[in-house]
Protein backbone atom coordinates (compact mmCIF):
# COMPACT_ATOMS: atom_id res chain seq x y z
CA UNK A 1 0.00 0.00 0.00
CA UNK A 2 1.06 3.84 -0.70
CA UNK A 3 -0.22 7.08 -0.87
CA UNK A 4 0.82 10.48 -1.86
CA UNK A 5 3.21 12.57 0.32
CA UNK A 6 1.12 14.77 2.42
CA UNK A 7 3.38 17.39 4.20
CA UNK A 8 5.98 16.38 6.95
CA UNK A 9 8.06 17.75 9.63
CA UNK A 10 5.37 20.69 10.46
CA UNK A 11 6.16 22.89 12.88
CA UNK A 12 4.61 22.16 16.54
CA UNK A 13 1.29 24.37 16.59
CA UNK A 14 1.41 27.39 19.10
CA UNK A 15 -0.29 26.11 22.66
CA UNK A 16 0.89 26.49 26.25
CA UNK A 17 2.20 23.34 26.31
CA UNK A 18 4.41 24.47 23.52
CA UNK A 19 5.54 27.35 25.28
CA UNK A 20 5.91 25.81 28.74
CA UNK A 21 7.03 22.53 28.09
CA UNK A 22 10.66 20.71 28.49
CA UNK A 23 12.74 20.39 25.34
CA UNK A 24 12.34 18.29 23.22
CA UNK A 25 14.88 15.51 22.34
CA UNK A 26 16.36 15.23 19.04
CA UNK A 27 14.47 13.19 16.30
CA UNK A 28 16.29 13.63 13.07
CA UNK A 29 14.93 11.95 9.79
CA UNK A 30 15.10 8.74 8.96
CA UNK A 31 18.11 9.10 6.26
CA UNK A 32 18.84 5.22 5.65
CA UNK A 33 17.67 2.06 5.28
CA UNK A 34 17.29 0.20 8.67
CA UNK A 35 16.19 -3.23 9.86
CA UNK A 36 14.53 -3.51 13.02
CA UNK A 37 12.21 -6.26 14.82
CA UNK A 38 9.18 -3.85 15.58
CA UNK A 39 8.26 -0.49 13.54
CA UNK A 40 5.92 2.34 14.74
CA UNK A 41 4.30 4.55 12.87
CA UNK A 42 2.82 7.72 14.76
CA UNK A 43 4.83 9.11 17.20
CA UNK A 44 2.21 9.80 20.21
CA UNK A 45 1.44 7.95 23.76
CA UNK A 46 0.64 4.95 22.23
CA UNK A 47 3.94 4.19 19.68
CA UNK A 48 5.83 5.66 22.63
CA UNK A 49 4.70 3.61 25.59
CA UNK A 50 5.74 0.49 22.57
CA UNK A 51 8.83 1.75 21.94
CA UNK A 52 9.86 2.19 25.88
CA UNK A 53 8.41 -1.06 26.79
CA UNK A 54 10.04 -2.82 23.88
CA UNK A 55 13.21 -1.25 24.06
CA UNK A 56 13.14 -2.17 27.91
CA UNK A 57 13.13 -5.31 26.48
CA UNK A 58 16.21 -5.45 24.64
CA UNK A 59 13.90 -5.30 21.60
CA UNK A 60 15.07 -3.45 18.32
CA UNK A 61 12.24 -1.07 17.93
CA UNK A 62 11.71 2.13 15.65
CA UNK A 63 9.57 5.25 15.69
CA UNK A 64 8.31 6.67 12.48
CA UNK A 65 6.78 10.09 12.88
CA UNK A 66 5.79 12.71 10.39
CA UNK A 67 6.01 15.59 12.55
CA UNK A 68 7.75 15.35 16.34
CA UNK A 69 6.86 13.23 19.13
CA UNK A 70 3.57 14.88 20.97
CA UNK A 71 2.92 16.99 17.09
CA UNK A 72 -0.70 15.62 17.79
CA UNK A 73 -3.22 14.64 20.24
CA UNK A 74 -0.67 13.54 22.97
CA UNK A 75 0.98 16.78 23.13
CA UNK A 76 -2.39 18.80 22.86
CA UNK A 77 -4.90 17.22 25.11
CA UNK A 78 -6.42 18.50 28.14
CA UNK A 79 -3.63 17.25 30.25
CA UNK A 80 -6.03 15.00 32.24
CA UNK A 81 -4.48 11.18 33.26
CA UNK A 82 -8.23 10.03 33.92
CA UNK A 83 -9.04 6.53 34.99
CA UNK A 84 -11.48 4.38 33.23
CA UNK A 85 -13.21 3.72 30.00
CA UNK A 86 -16.05 5.27 28.98
CA UNK A 87 -18.54 2.34 29.77
CA UNK A 88 -18.80 1.07 33.33
CA UNK A 89 -16.76 -1.57 34.75
CA UNK A 90 -19.65 -3.90 34.43
CA UNK A 91 -20.79 -2.94 31.10
CA UNK A 92 -17.07 -4.16 30.04
CA UNK A 93 -17.01 -7.31 31.93
CA UNK A 94 -20.48 -7.97 30.16
CA UNK A 95 -18.91 -7.06 26.61
CA UNK A 96 -15.65 -8.67 26.87
CA UNK A 97 -16.65 -11.68 29.00
CA UNK A 98 -16.28 -12.45 32.91
CA UNK A 99 -12.78 -13.16 33.16
CA UNK A 100 -11.33 -10.99 30.35
CA UNK A 101 -13.76 -8.25 30.97
CA UNK A 102 -12.69 -8.21 34.44
CA UNK A 103 -8.81 -7.92 33.17
CA UNK A 104 -9.81 -4.98 30.98
CA UNK A 105 -11.60 -3.06 33.21
CA UNK A 106 -8.80 -3.38 36.12
CA UNK A 107 -5.99 -2.24 34.18
CA UNK A 108 -8.35 0.82 32.67
CA UNK A 109 -9.52 1.98 35.73
CA UNK A 110 -5.88 1.66 36.84
CA UNK A 111 -4.04 2.67 33.85
CA UNK A 112 -3.34 6.14 35.74
CA UNK A 113 -0.46 3.75 37.80
CA UNK A 114 1.20 2.92 34.86
CA UNK A 115 1.48 6.80 33.61
CA UNK A 116 2.62 8.12 37.01
CA UNK A 117 5.13 5.10 37.76
CA UNK A 118 6.74 6.03 34.26
CA UNK A 119 6.95 9.01 35.56
CA UNK A 120 8.91 8.61 38.89
CA UNK A 121 11.30 5.89 37.04
CA UNK A 122 12.04 7.89 34.49
CA UNK A 123 12.35 11.41 36.19
CA UNK A 124 10.19 12.86 33.75
CA UNK A 125 9.56 16.73 33.54
CA UNK A 126 5.85 17.15 33.15
CA UNK A 127 4.35 19.08 36.04
CA UNK A 128 2.75 15.72 37.31
CA UNK A 129 0.10 16.49 39.78
CA UNK A 130 -2.00 13.55 41.42
CA UNK A 131 -4.98 15.16 42.95
CA UNK A 132 -7.53 12.78 41.50
CA UNK A 133 -10.72 13.07 39.05
CA UNK A 134 -13.78 14.30 39.29
CA UNK A 135 -16.71 13.61 37.24
CA UNK A 136 -19.04 16.05 37.64
CA UNK A 137 -23.07 15.69 37.36
CA UNK A 138 -24.39 18.82 35.73
CA UNK A 139 -28.62 17.47 36.35
CA UNK A 140 -30.26 15.56 38.56
CA UNK A 141 -31.01 12.51 35.93
CA UNK A 142 -27.08 12.12 35.46
CA UNK A 143 -26.90 11.02 39.10
CA UNK A 144 -27.69 7.52 39.28
CA UNK A 145 -25.49 6.25 36.71
CA UNK A 146 -22.79 8.18 38.65
CA UNK A 147 -23.74 6.33 41.94
CA UNK A 148 -23.46 3.49 39.96
CA UNK A 149 -19.92 4.22 38.70
CA UNK A 150 -18.99 5.05 42.66
CA UNK A 151 -20.74 1.84 43.29
CA UNK A 152 -18.80 -0.75 41.36
CA UNK A 153 -15.53 1.25 41.63
CA UNK A 154 -15.69 1.12 45.37
CA UNK A 155 -16.74 -3.15 44.93
CA UNK A 156 -13.52 -3.14 42.41
CA UNK A 157 -11.20 -1.55 45.13
CA UNK A 158 -11.25 1.85 43.84
CA UNK A 159 -10.43 4.81 45.68
CA UNK A 160 -13.24 6.99 45.13
CA UNK A 161 -15.30 9.21 47.12
CA UNK A 162 -18.78 10.01 46.33
CA UNK A 163 -19.21 14.25 47.08
CA UNK A 164 -22.76 16.39 47.23
CA UNK A 165 -23.66 19.47 45.88
CA UNK A 166 -21.35 21.67 48.93
CA UNK A 167 -18.80 19.62 48.93
CA UNK A 168 -18.51 19.69 45.08
CA UNK A 169 -19.01 23.31 45.35
CA UNK A 170 -16.23 23.52 48.01
CA UNK A 171 -13.91 22.35 45.89
CA UNK A 172 -14.61 24.11 42.28
CA UNK A 173 -15.92 27.58 43.58
CA UNK A 174 -19.00 27.12 41.58
CA UNK A 175 -22.96 25.85 42.48
CA UNK A 176 -23.07 24.42 38.96
CA UNK A 177 -22.56 20.82 40.26
CA UNK A 178 -25.39 18.87 41.46
CA UNK A 179 -23.27 15.92 42.72
CA UNK A 180 -19.28 14.46 41.70
CA UNK A 181 -17.67 11.47 42.41
CA UNK A 182 -13.84 11.61 43.33
CA UNK A 183 -11.19 8.98 41.99
CA UNK A 184 -8.30 9.25 43.42
CA UNK A 185 -6.32 7.13 40.77
CA UNK A 186 -6.74 10.70 38.57
CA UNK A 187 -4.27 13.53 38.06
CA UNK A 188 -2.85 15.73 35.63
CA UNK A 189 0.27 16.62 33.43
CA UNK A 190 1.68 18.77 30.58
CA UNK A 191 1.07 16.39 28.27
CA UNK A 192 3.86 17.22 25.83
CA UNK A 193 6.07 17.13 28.42
CA UNK A 194 5.18 13.69 28.87
CA UNK A 195 5.15 12.36 25.64
CA UNK A 196 9.24 14.56 24.97
CA UNK A 197 9.53 12.56 28.44
CA UNK A 198 8.89 9.13 27.11
CA UNK A 199 10.82 9.88 23.88
CA UNK A 200 13.75 10.70 25.86
CA UNK A 201 13.33 7.70 28.17
CA UNK A 202 13.06 5.16 25.07
CA UNK A 203 16.09 6.51 23.02
CA UNK A 204 17.94 5.91 26.48
CA UNK A 205 16.72 2.69 26.32
CA UNK A 206 17.59 1.49 22.56
CA UNK A 207 14.60 2.82 20.72
CA UNK A 208 15.16 4.77 17.50
CA UNK A 209 13.03 7.59 16.86
CA UNK A 210 12.77 9.43 14.03
CA UNK A 211 10.53 12.65 13.46
CA UNK A 212 10.11 14.83 10.14
CA UNK A 213 9.19 10.95 8.47
CA UNK A 214 6.16 10.25 7.10
CA UNK A 215 5.49 6.34 6.16
CA UNK A 216 4.88 6.38 2.80
CA UNK A 217 4.22 3.17 1.43
CA UNK A 218 4.47 -0.47 2.51
CA UNK A 219 4.99 -3.97 1.27
CA UNK A 220 5.92 -7.11 1.96
CA UNK A 221 9.37 -8.17 0.64
CA UNK A 222 11.96 -11.06 1.11
CA UNK A 223 9.07 -12.20 4.59
CA UNK A 224 9.88 -8.67 6.05
CA UNK A 225 7.81 -5.92 5.76
CA UNK A 226 9.24 -2.86 3.93
CA UNK A 227 8.05 0.70 5.08
CA UNK A 228 9.33 3.31 2.36
CA UNK A 229 9.84 7.22 3.93
CA UNK A 230 10.76 10.24 1.89
CA UNK A 231 14.57 9.62 2.25
CA UNK A 232 15.01 5.71 3.96
CA UNK A 233 13.34 2.84 4.90
CA UNK A 234 12.46 0.37 7.33
CA UNK A 235 12.81 -3.67 7.44
CA UNK A 236 11.01 -4.55 9.94
CA UNK A 237 9.15 -8.56 11.16
CA UNK A 238 5.55 -6.29 12.06
CA UNK A 239 4.44 -2.62 11.66
CA UNK A 240 2.15 -1.03 13.95
CA UNK A 241 -0.03 1.91 13.16
CA UNK A 242 -0.58 3.99 16.42
CA UNK A 243 -2.00 6.94 14.45
CA UNK A 244 -5.74 7.77 15.72
CA UNK A 245 -7.10 10.87 14.91
CA UNK A 246 -4.39 11.70 12.40
CA UNK A 247 -4.48 8.54 10.75
CA UNK A 248 -3.86 8.99 7.07
CA UNK A 249 -4.57 7.03 3.77
CA UNK A 250 -1.47 4.89 3.85
CA UNK A 251 -3.65 2.30 5.58
CA UNK A 252 -7.52 3.99 4.11
CA UNK A 253 -9.80 1.20 5.64
CA UNK A 254 -7.66 2.01 9.20
CA UNK A 255 -8.67 5.51 8.88
CA UNK A 256 -11.80 4.84 8.25
CA UNK A 257 -12.95 2.87 11.10
CA UNK A 258 -12.29 6.23 13.61
CA UNK A 259 -14.39 9.41 13.48
CA UNK A 260 -11.68 12.38 14.13
CA UNK A 261 -12.77 14.88 16.76
CA UNK A 262 -11.25 18.19 17.65
CA UNK A 263 -11.01 19.14 20.79
CA UNK A 264 -10.35 22.88 21.63
CA UNK A 265 -8.35 24.23 25.04
CA UNK A 266 -8.12 28.13 26.13
CA UNK A 267 -5.66 28.87 28.86
CA UNK A 268 -5.19 31.97 31.39
CA UNK A 269 -2.51 33.94 32.39
CA UNK A 270 -1.12 32.16 36.40
CA UNK A 271 -4.29 33.11 38.39
CA UNK A 272 -4.10 35.48 41.44
CA UNK A 273 -3.58 33.48 44.36
CA UNK A 274 -6.92 34.12 46.18
CA UNK A 275 -8.87 32.98 43.08
CA UNK A 276 -6.54 30.26 42.42
CA UNK A 277 -7.48 28.88 46.26
CA UNK A 278 -11.36 28.39 45.39
CA UNK A 279 -10.90 26.43 41.96
CA UNK A 280 -9.75 22.91 42.48
CA UNK A 281 -6.87 23.71 45.31
CA UNK A 282 -5.68 20.16 45.70
CA UNK A 283 -4.93 19.68 42.24
CA UNK A 284 -8.08 17.98 40.96
CA UNK A 285 -9.16 17.56 37.31
CA UNK A 286 -12.57 17.82 36.40
CA UNK A 287 -15.06 16.60 33.60
CA UNK A 288 -18.20 17.59 33.37
CA UNK A 289 -21.08 14.82 32.75
CA UNK A 290 -23.88 15.05 30.02
CA UNK A 291 -23.83 15.47 26.30
CA UNK A 292 -20.91 17.49 25.34
CA UNK A 293 -18.33 17.30 27.92
CA UNK A 294 -16.31 20.26 29.36
CA UNK A 295 -12.99 19.55 31.04
CA UNK A 296 -10.61 21.78 33.01
CA UNK A 297 -7.81 22.11 35.46
CA UNK A 298 -5.39 24.12 37.27
CA UNK A 299 -1.72 23.50 36.43
CA UNK A 300 1.42 24.18 38.61
CA UNK A 301 1.78 27.72 37.56
CA UNK A 302 -2.03 28.18 38.80
CA UNK A 303 -2.95 28.67 35.46
CA UNK A 304 -6.55 27.34 34.38
CA UNK A 305 -7.14 25.89 31.52
CA UNK A 306 -11.07 24.68 30.08
CA UNK A 307 -11.65 22.42 27.20
CA UNK A 308 -14.64 21.09 24.78
CA UNK A 309 -15.18 20.14 22.09
CA UNK A 310 -14.64 22.48 18.58
CA UNK A 311 -14.45 22.66 14.71
CA UNK A 312 -12.16 20.42 12.92
CA UNK A 313 -10.81 23.30 11.33
CA UNK A 314 -6.97 24.21 12.63
CA UNK A 315 -7.33 27.33 15.01
CA UNK A 316 -5.22 29.04 17.98
CA UNK A 317 -5.11 32.16 20.20
CA UNK A 318 -7.02 33.12 23.19
CA UNK A 319 -10.24 34.21 20.98
CA UNK A 320 -10.23 31.53 18.77
CA UNK A 321 -13.18 29.55 21.04
CA UNK A 322 -15.09 31.92 22.49
CA UNK A 323 -17.44 29.18 24.13
CA UNK A 324 -15.15 28.20 26.59
CA UNK A 325 -14.26 31.55 27.87
CA UNK A 326 -17.95 32.07 27.96
CA UNK A 327 -18.82 28.43 30.33
CA UNK A 328 -15.27 29.67 32.47
CA UNK A 329 -17.36 32.71 33.04
CA UNK A 330 -20.67 31.11 34.17
CA UNK A 331 -19.01 28.53 36.25
CA UNK A 332 -16.99 31.75 37.81
CA UNK A 333 -18.16 34.85 37.33
CA UNK A 334 -15.02 36.44 39.27
CA UNK A 335 -12.97 35.59 36.55
CA UNK A 336 -14.28 38.11 34.19
CA UNK A 337 -11.23 40.37 34.35
CA UNK A 338 -9.13 37.57 34.02
CA UNK A 339 -6.52 37.70 31.49
CA UNK A 340 -6.26 34.86 28.57
CA UNK A 341 -3.22 33.82 26.95
CA UNK A 342 -3.24 30.88 24.64
CA UNK A 343 -5.96 28.59 22.88
CA UNK A 344 -5.44 25.91 20.25
CA UNK A 345 -7.17 22.66 18.90
CA UNK A 346 -6.41 19.17 17.86
CA UNK A 347 -7.59 15.42 16.74
CA UNK A 348 -8.85 13.05 18.88
CA UNK A 349 -10.26 9.87 17.28
CA UNK A 350 -14.05 7.95 18.61
CA UNK A 351 -15.04 4.73 17.80
CA UNK A 352 -18.54 3.98 17.64
CA UNK A 353 -18.75 1.29 20.42
CA UNK A 354 -16.82 3.93 22.64
CA UNK A 355 -13.85 1.21 23.32
CA UNK A 356 -10.18 1.36 21.92
CA UNK A 357 -10.32 -0.69 19.07
CA UNK A 358 -7.11 -3.49 18.05
CA UNK A 359 -6.61 -5.06 14.84
CA UNK A 360 -4.68 -7.76 13.48
CA UNK A 361 -5.55 -8.54 9.89
CA UNK A 362 -2.76 -10.09 8.83
CA UNK A 363 0.82 -11.28 9.89
CA UNK A 364 2.79 -8.89 11.18
CA UNK A 365 0.37 -5.96 10.90
CA UNK A 366 -0.98 -4.27 13.88
CA UNK A 367 -3.06 -1.24 14.54
CA UNK A 368 -4.73 0.52 18.13
CA UNK A 369 -6.81 3.43 17.56
CA UNK A 370 -9.65 4.93 19.18
CA UNK A 371 -9.49 6.07 22.79
CA UNK A 372 -12.44 8.47 22.86
CA UNK A 373 -10.83 11.01 25.03
CA UNK A 374 -9.24 8.34 27.41
CA UNK A 375 -5.64 9.01 25.74
CA UNK A 376 -2.63 9.84 28.24
CA UNK A 377 -4.22 6.52 30.35
CA UNK A 378 -5.35 4.54 27.90
CA UNK A 379 -2.77 4.85 25.13
CA UNK A 380 0.26 4.54 27.58
CA UNK A 381 -1.71 1.40 28.62
CA UNK A 382 -2.50 -0.37 25.28
CA UNK A 383 1.21 0.76 24.39
CA UNK A 384 2.21 -1.72 26.71
CA UNK A 385 0.57 -4.09 25.51
CA UNK A 386 1.65 -3.91 22.12
CA UNK A 387 5.15 -4.73 23.64
CA UNK A 388 3.80 -7.38 24.94
CA UNK A 389 2.10 -8.57 21.46
CA UNK A 390 5.22 -8.39 20.04
CA UNK A 391 7.14 -9.80 22.74
CA UNK A 392 4.99 -13.27 21.80
CA UNK A 393 2.01 -12.60 24.28
CA UNK A 394 -1.39 -14.43 22.76
CA UNK A 395 -4.18 -13.13 21.76
CA UNK A 396 -5.61 -14.43 24.60
CA UNK A 397 -2.98 -12.55 27.08
CA UNK A 398 -3.50 -8.85 25.67
CA UNK A 399 -6.21 -6.66 27.46
CA UNK A 400 -8.18 -6.19 24.23
CA UNK A 401 -9.10 -8.80 21.68
CA UNK A 402 -7.86 -8.24 17.78
CA UNK A 403 -11.31 -7.24 16.16
CA UNK A 404 -11.96 -6.74 12.29
CA UNK A 405 -11.45 -4.13 10.80
CA UNK A 406 -15.00 -2.34 10.13
CA UNK A 407 -14.78 1.30 8.13
CA UNK A 408 -17.62 3.88 9.14
CA UNK A 409 -20.93 3.77 6.11
CA UNK A 410 -20.40 7.46 5.20
CA UNK A 411 -17.36 8.23 7.01
CA UNK A 412 -16.44 11.59 4.79
CA UNK A 413 -20.15 12.85 5.97
CA UNK A 414 -19.34 12.06 9.48
CA UNK A 415 -17.31 15.99 10.60
CA UNK A 416 -21.06 17.41 9.59
CA UNK A 417 -22.78 14.93 11.53
CA UNK A 418 -20.84 15.53 14.45
CA UNK A 419 -21.16 19.27 14.00
CA UNK A 420 -24.50 18.82 14.61
CA UNK A 421 -24.47 16.65 17.68
CA UNK A 422 -22.26 18.90 19.30
CA UNK A 423 -24.74 21.74 19.11
CA UNK A 424 -27.62 18.88 19.81
CA UNK A 425 -25.73 18.42 22.74
CA UNK A 426 -25.16 21.30 24.06
CA UNK A 427 -29.43 22.45 24.16
CA UNK A 428 -29.86 18.80 25.48
CA UNK A 429 -27.51 19.67 28.29
CA UNK A 430 -29.18 23.19 28.68
CA UNK A 431 -32.31 21.72 28.72
CA UNK A 432 -31.24 18.83 31.20
CA UNK A 433 -30.16 21.41 34.20
CA UNK A 434 -33.23 23.66 33.61
CA UNK A 435 -35.12 20.58 34.46
CA UNK A 436 -33.66 19.98 36.90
Amino acid sequence: MSHAAPAEGQPLPASLYADTARPAVATPPLSREIRVGTALIGGGFTALSAALHLAEAGHAVAVLEANAPGWGASGRNGGQVNPGLKTLPSEVERDFGPERGARLAHAAWNAPDLVFGLVERYGIACAAARGGTLRGATADDQIPALRQLADECRARGGDVEWLDGHAIAGRTGTTHYRAALLDRRGGQVNPLGLARGMAEAAIGQGALIFGGTRALSLRRAQGQWRIGTRAGAVRADRVIFATNGYADRLWNRLRRTVVPLSSAIVATAPLPPDIRARILASREVLYELGEITTYYRIDDAGRLLIGGRSTLASRSGPEAFPFLQRHARMLWPFLRDVQWTHGWNGHIAVTLDHYPHWHEPMPGIMACVGYNGRGVAMATLLGREIARRALGATTEDILLPPGPLRPIPFHAAWPLGVSAKVMQGRLADRLSRLRG
